[in-house]
């Protein structure tokens, strides 16, 4: 006999899709797809800071080519701050997540759900959270991975580095893919800033 049909989904119980963000840079557009099904506490930072304006004016304050591209640093809105890269959310501001609402630290830190969430590895097009290495150290900032990032992984032991994703481009990953090639100086920051005009979310 055949297996039987599964069931019809339960309406009551179906989750919503994952939100979007299109991601206008001086440079083109690319689309991003932000896991807040499987990194809610991470996926719904980025959405609230976005939502809110912070992305928008700032720089990529280090690109390196065959590897990733970081972003996120509020800092960077002026592109020769030597403080790009040090920069994080306001202190002791909240958000909204499916898990309620989470707390940022007094350093403007948020929690971190590594290592009790989904394993999704740091390959080419996924936005990957930036920290210092310290538990709880993310805030704004975070890269797009342009190469299979193994060793960035949580949970490889072969580096300290533990970097987890939570979404990844779902559109314009050539844009992202030419960001990572531009020529820069010293810090890996690019010589012509690359701006990103504005950060759309969309509910889908």
């Amino acid at each position: 006999h055949p297996p039987p049909l599964p069931l019809p989904p339960d309406p009551e119980q179906a989750t919503m899709p994952n939100p979007t963000a299109v991601c206008e840079t001086s440079m083109g557009s690319f689309t991003v797809e932000l896991y807040v099904d499987q990194m809610p506490i991470t996926a719904s930072n980025f959405v609230s800071l976005a939502r809110e304006g912070f992305y928008d004016g700032l720089s990529f304050h280090r690109v390196i080519p065959n590897f990733m591209c970081q972003f996120g640093c509020p800092h960077s809105r002026d592109p020769s701050s030597s403080r790009a890269g040090t920069g994080k959310p306001d202190p002791n501001t909240t958000y909204e997540s499916p898990n309620g609402t989470i707390s940022r630290t007094s350093n403007g830190c948020i929690p971190d759900e590594f290592p009790d969430c989904p394993k999704i590895p740091n390959a080419p097009g996924t936005l990957s959270m930036a920290n210092s290495g310290r538990p709880n150290s993310g805030g704004s900032q975070f890269f797009i991975n342009v190469k299979q990032n193994d060793f960035l992984n949580f949970w490889d032991t072969s580096t300290p580095s533990q970097h987890p994703v939570f979404g990844r481009v779902v559109d314009g990953y050539d844009i992202v893919e030419n960001i990572s090639r531009v020529q820069t100086g010293q810090r890996d920051r690019p010589v012509e800033p690359v701006i990103m005009v504005r950060v759309t979310i969309n509910d889908n």
